[in-house]
C-alpha cells in the first residue's frame, strides 16, 4: 500500500469536489445554477459552440527512473447524475420539481459520483513507446422508492448517467544530460541515473455534443490525475534542483498543473491539479467539514451556514445529501471545534528549506543578479479569521510601552510615530530603498501562489514597513499592472521581504532626520 498515494487522496478529494455545491447549498441559489467551476474535460465542440469546456488537460512532469521502474495512474472525476423526483399516480410515475412524503422533501437536482479510473503499472520500455489507454464508463439507471408512513409507494428518485468515453495518454523522453554548470550543481543533490519527461494526457472522446445542458452530462468534472511511481522519483518542475532546471523550464503543462503530493519529502506521487497548487500540498488540519466552496473560509462559511433560516436549511437539505451533511455537522459543532477554526497562526516556513542568500556573483530565478542578503528576522505569515482580528499567544506592545498613546489601538500607526511607511529607509545590497525605488521582485518564499506570476517583473516601492515582531515589508506595485495607479490609490500592494528584491534604482533619501534601517 502506497502511503504517499493514500495522503495525496485527501488532497485531491478537495480538488474533485471544489466547486461541487456552493454557500447557501439551495438548488434555487442563482450561483448552484452554474456548478463545477474546476478540472471541467467537455465533449468535442462543446467549448467552440460555448456549450461547455475544452475537451482535454496534458502537463509533462520529471522522472528519475530505477532499472525497474513502473508507474500507476489513478483518473479521477466526478460524473454528473441527474436525479428526477417523480410522484406516484394513477398512471405510473409522473416528474415533478418536488417529492414531499410526511416529513421529508426531494428535489429534482444534478448530483455527481466519484470515479476513479486505475491504469498500469505501465514500464519504462512501454511509456518510451508510447500509452494510449480508453476509458470507459458505462450508463447507468438507479431507482430509489419512496414510501409513506403506510409503507404504500408515494414515489420514486431516479437517477440516470451518460456514459462517458475518454482517452489516457502517456508518453516519456529522455532529457538530454545536464551541462557543465549544471554538473557542479548537483553536488547539493547528484542526479540518480537519467531523467526523463513524461506527458500525460487526457481527453474527452465523446461524440460532439453543442447542446449545453447535454455536454456537462458528458463531462468529466473535476477531473485529475494521482501518478504513483516504483523504483522511481518525480522531480518537482516549481523548484527543480539546479541541474534539473533546464528540464523544467522545457516542461508545459495545459489546464492542469504538477506538484508533488504526500509527505514532505517523498517524491513518488505526482499531483495533476486543475487549480494551481504548491508541492506537498496539505488540507488544514482545522478543517474539518467538506464545504466544496471554491477558496473557501471555513469559519466565515460555518457561521454563514448557522444563520441560514429553518426553511433555507430544509432546502439545503432536499437539495443534496451531502448539502444535508453540511448542515447537519455545522450546527452539531462544538463550541471547541468553533473554536479552532479561529485565530490560528501557523509559520508557512517550517520544515521548509530557504534558498542560499544571493550575493554578488550569484543569480535568481530566470538568471537574475541577487541581491546579498543581511540577516533578516524570519518572515511570518499568519493566518487570521474573520469576522473578528484575533490571534491567540500574540504579543503586542502594552500602553505602558514608551512613546506610545494608550488610546490607540497597537496595529494603528499612529501609536509610533517613529513608523513611517513612506519615508523609512531599508538596505537591500547596499542600495537604499524606500517610496519611490524601482525593484525587480525575485519571490523566494512562497507565500501566494501569485508569487509565479509576479517573478521576474520590475515594480516601484511605495512604502516600507516594520511589524511588531522586527520583521520588514516592503509594498510594491507592479509596472507592468494596468491598474498599477489605480491599486496605488486604494492602498493595494504586494509585499515582499526585503530578500525577494533586487534594487533597480535608488529613490532619492528622505528628508526625515532618520537614519536609514539596516
Amino acid at each position: 500500500m502506497n502511503t504517499g498515494l493514500s495522503l495525496a487522496r485527501a488532497v485531491a478529494d478537495a480538488v474533485l469536489y471544489e466547486g461541487y455545491l456552493l454557500y447557501p447549498y439551495r438548488a434555487s441559489s442563482a450561483k448552484n445554477q452554474a456548478r463545477w467551476q474546476f478540472g471541467v474535460l467537455g465533449p468535442p465542440g462543446a467549448a467552440e459552440s460555448g456549450a461547455g469546456e475544452e475537451p482535454d488537460m496534458a502537463a509533462d512532469c520529471l522522472l528519475q527512473p530505477g532499472a525497474a521502474a513502473r508507474v500507476d495512474v489513478h483518473l479521477r472525476f466526478l460524473h454528473l447524475q441527474r436525479r428526477t423526483a417523480e410522484r406516484a399516480d394513477e398512471d405510473g410515475f409522473t416528474p415533478v420539481d418536488e417529492l414531499t412524503v410526511g416529513a421529508s422533501r426531494w428535489l429534482s437536482w444534478d448530483e455527481a459520483t466519484d470515479q476513479e479510473i486505475t491504469l498500469g503499472p505501465f514500464s519504462l520500455g512501454q511509456l518510451a513507446a508510447g500509452v494510449c489507454a480508453q476509458v470507459n464508463v458505462p450508463a447507468n439507471e438507479d431507482i430509489e422508492p419512496v414510501l409513506d408512513s403506510a409503507g404504500t409507494t408515494a414515489g420514486r428518485l431516479v437517477r440516470r448517467r451518460r456514459e462517458l468515453r475518454g482517452e489516457v495518454r502517456l508518453m516519456a523522453t529522455q532529457v538530454a544530460a545536464p551541462g557543465p554548470a549544471a554538473e557542479a550543481d548537483a553536488a547539493a543533490e547528484p542526479a540518480r541515473g537519467p531523467l526523463w519527461r513524461l506527458r500525460v494526457t487526457v481527453e474527452n472522446a465523446a461524440a460532439t455534443t453543442t447542446d449545453k445542458r447535454s455536454a456537462i452530462e458528458y463531462s468529466f468534472i473535476g477531473a485529475h490525475v494521482l501518478l504513483a511511481v516504483h523504483d522511481a522519483d518525480f522531480l518537482s518542475v516549481i523548484d527543480p534542483p539546479g541541474w534539473a532546471a533546464a528540464a523544467a523550464a522545457s516542461c508545459s503543462q495545459h489546464r492542469c498543473w504538477p506538484v508533488l503530493a504526500g509527505p514532505e519529502g517523498q517524491r513518488d506521487v505526482l499531483l495533476l491539479s486543475p487549480i494551481i497548487l504548491y508541492d506537498h500540498p496539505a488540507v488544514a488540519p482545522e478543517s474539518t467539514v467538506e464545504l466544496f466552496d471554491a477558496t473557501e473560509i471555513d469559519e466565515i462559511l460555518t457561521l454563514r451556514v448557522l444563520t441560514l433560516t429553518d426553511e433555507e436549511k430544509a432546502e439545503a437539505r432536499s437539495t443534496d445529501a451531502r448539502a444535508a451533511a453540511i448542515i447537519e455537522r455545522c450546527e452539531n459543532m462544538t463550541a471547541e471545534e468553533l473554536q479552532q477554526l479561529h485565530g490560528i497562526l501557523r509559520n508557512p516556513h517550517d520544515s521548509v528549506q530557504l534558498p542560499e542568500p544571493r550575493g554578488p556573483g550569484r543569480t535568481g530565478g530566470g538568471g537574475l543578479p541577487g541581491p546579498a542578503v543581511p540577516d533578516y528576522p524570519e518572515f511570518s505569515v499568519p493566518e487570521f479569521s474573520v469576522p473578528e482580528f484575533s490571534v491567540p499567544g500574540l504579543s503586542v506592545p502594552g500602553d505602558a510601552d514608551a512613546g506610545t498613546d494608550a488610546g490607540t489601538p497597537w496595529w494603528d500607526p499612529a501609536r509610533d510615530a517613529a513608523v513611517d511607511p513612506e519615508s523609512d529607509t531599508v538596505f537591500i545590497d547596499g542600495v537604499p530603498i524606500s517610496r519611490g525605488s524601482r525593484v525587480r521582485v525575485v519571490p523566494l518564499r512562497r507565500a501566494d501562489a501569485q508569487d509565479l506570476f509576479f517573478a521576474g517583473k520590475s515594480g516601484r516601492v511605495t512604502g516600507v514597513h516594520f511589524d511588531v515582531d522586527g520583521g520588514t515589508h516592503v509594498a510594491v506595485v507592479l509596472e507592468a499592472d494596468p491598474a498599477a495607479e489605480l491599486q496605488e490609490w486604494y492602498g493595494r500592494y504586494l509585499y515582499f521581504a526585503p530578500e525577494e528584491l533586487v534594487p533597480l534604482d535608488a529613490a532619492p533619501a528622505p528628508d526625515n532626520g532618520k537614519e536609514p534601517s539596516p
